[in-house]
C-alpha cells in the first residue's frame, strides 16, 4: 500500500466556517499578533490571550468537518495516509482520520507554562487560575510565533517517504511549514489544492478548487490509481 501524505491548511478549516489567518476579515483583524500569539503577550496579559484562544475553541466546537475532511477519512482504505496540518482545531480527527499530526498545536490541550512536555486535553475556557501541579500557569498547546516548531523534523521524515503528497488549503508562506513540500522524494506525486493557487513547480498537478470541491474528486482519482 502506497502513503499519501496531506500537508493541510486554514483552507480546509474555513470550508467548515472557520476564520483564516491571512484572508481579508480573517482571525487576526482586529488583532495585533504581539497581542495575542506570542510568549511575551502570555507573560505581559495571560488573561487577554487565554480570552482570545478561548474564543477560537468555542468556534472550532461548534463547525463540522466537510466533505474534505471527509474524504480523506476514505482515501486510507487505499493508502497509508498521514495528515500533517498546520491547524489547531480537531476537525481532522472528528471526521475520523487516525493519523494527524499537529505542527501548530492544539486548541484542545493545554501545557504547562515550565514544562513543554506537561500537556493535559482540555475542553472549555480556560483562566488565569488553571495552574499545573507545580503552581505555573497552564497555557494553550499552541506554537506561538517566534517559537520553534518542535514537531517539523518528523513532518518532514513523514513527507521524505512519501509516494503522494497532498496539499490543501494553505498558501505555503508561513516557514517552516512552507518549505515541507521540498522534503518529498522525486518519485513522489504532489498536488495542490487551492483556489488561488500561487506560483509553484512544474511537477505540482494543482486542482484550483476549494477544498470541499477539490479534495474529493481528487480522492476518487487517486483511489483509481491505487487500483
Amino acid at each position: 500500500m502506497k502513503k499519501c501524505v496531506i500537508l493541510t491548511g486554514a483552507g480546509i478549516s474555513a470550508d467548515s466556517g472557520l476564520q483564516t489567518f491571512r484572508d481579508a476579515g480573517g482571525l487576526w483583524e482586529g488583532h495585533k499578533i504581539e497581542d495575542v500569539a506570542t510568549p511575551e503577550a502570555f507573560a505581559r496579559n495571560p488573561q487577554q490571550v487565554l480570552d482570545f484562544y478561548n474564543q477560537r475553541r468555542r468556534q472550532a466546537a461548534a463547525a463540522e468537518p466537510n466533505a474534505a475532511h471527509r474524504a480523506l477519512v476514505r482515501l486510507e482504505a487505499y493508502y497509508r495516509v498521514q495528515i500533517i496540518t498546520q491547524n489547531v482545531d480537531n476537525l481532522h480527527e472528528r471526521a475520523g482520520s487516525s493519523r494527524v499530526l499537529h505542527l501548530h498545536g492544539e486548541l484542545n490541550k493545554v501545557r504547562s507554562s515550565m514544562d513543554e512536555n506537561d500537556i493535559i486535553d482540555w475542553e472549555g475556557d480556560q483562566t488565569c487560575a488553571d495552574v499545573d501541579k507545580n503552581g505555573y500557569p497552564m497555557r494553550p498547546h499552541i506554537v506561538w510565533f517566534g517559537e520553534s516548531v518542535p514537531l517539523f523534523e518528523q513532518a518532514a521524515a513523514y513527507v521524505g517517504d512519501a509516494d503522494v503528497v497532498m496539499v490543501v488549503g494553505t498558501s505555503l508562506q508561513v516557514y517552516p511549514a512552507a518549505s515541507l513540500l521540498q522534503f518529498a522524494p522525486p518519485h513522489a506525486d504532489k498536488y495542490l489544492v487551492d483556489p488561488y493557487p500561487g506560483a509553484m513547480a512544474a511537477d505540482v498537478m494543482v486542482v484550483a478548487k476549494k477544498a470541499k470541491e477539490g479534495v474529493p474528486s481528487l480522492v476518487e482519482d487517486l483511489i483509481g490509481l491505487a487500483g
